[in-house]
């Protein structure tokens, strides 16, 4: 950012001016450990620094902007909820249980592994397999999301919370083969001449 102050224009490659914001945003994909989508990184932040708690609406709009997605977006993506100037993010436990992967036109591997704890958590292996076939394009970020959060849960002192990613992580390989044992949803495949 200090080469914004240094210098009278920041130039994208093709010569416009390069803005604050997407500067940002390239900053914070690079300083990224993992590569999430935005409605991830946004609520991976947040719980860094809230947890379940809520904060004001303008903070959240700010990391919501630096991430390169809004409040607003985040919360039509069911993780948030945003009313009164403040803003939280959901428990597993408040996610909607008829949620239906195939339907949720925007999926953030926050909530894929959100509901993969509710389900887990409430349901067991089986069900959980089920939603990881479901989501199973986003298997590895949720897995490694998990871990992340175990290790963030446990260093904060947040047992109950890092139990549940725990439970989660040590059951994966049976969660990961009733998931494959799942009948595919998608088309087959059609040879050449078909």
């Amino acid at each position: 950012m200090a080469v914004f102050s240094k210098y009278t224009a920041v130039l994208e490659a093709d010569g416009s001016p390069m803005t604050v914001r997407t500067a940002l945003q390239l900053i914070n994909r690079f300083l990224a450990e993992d590569d999430f989508d935005a409605d991830t990184q946004f609520c991976l932040h947040w719980f860094e620094q809230y947890g379940w708690e809520n904060g004001k609406f303008g903070e959240a709009d700010t990391l919501a902007r630096a991430k390169g997605t809004s409040v607003e977006g985040v919360k039509n993506s069911g993780v948030l909820q945003s009313a009164g100037g403040n803003v939280r993010l959901l428990k597993w436990a408040d996610y909607k249980p008829d949620w239906d992967p195939a339907a949720d036109d925007r999926l953030p591997v926050w909530e894929g592994l959100h509901q993969l704890v509710r389900v887990f958590k409430t349901d067991g292996e089986s069900a959980a397999g089920k939603v990881l076939s479901a989501v199973a394009a986003k298997a590895e970020p949720i897995r490694q999301l998990a871990y992340r959060l175990y290790t963030l849960c446990e260093r904060a002192g947040r047992a109950e919370d890092a139990r549940a990613y725990n439970e989660l992580i040590t059951s994966w390989a049976p969660i990961e083969s009733a998931a494959t044992a799942m009948p595919s949803t998608a088309p087959a495949q059609k040879t050449l001449f078909e």
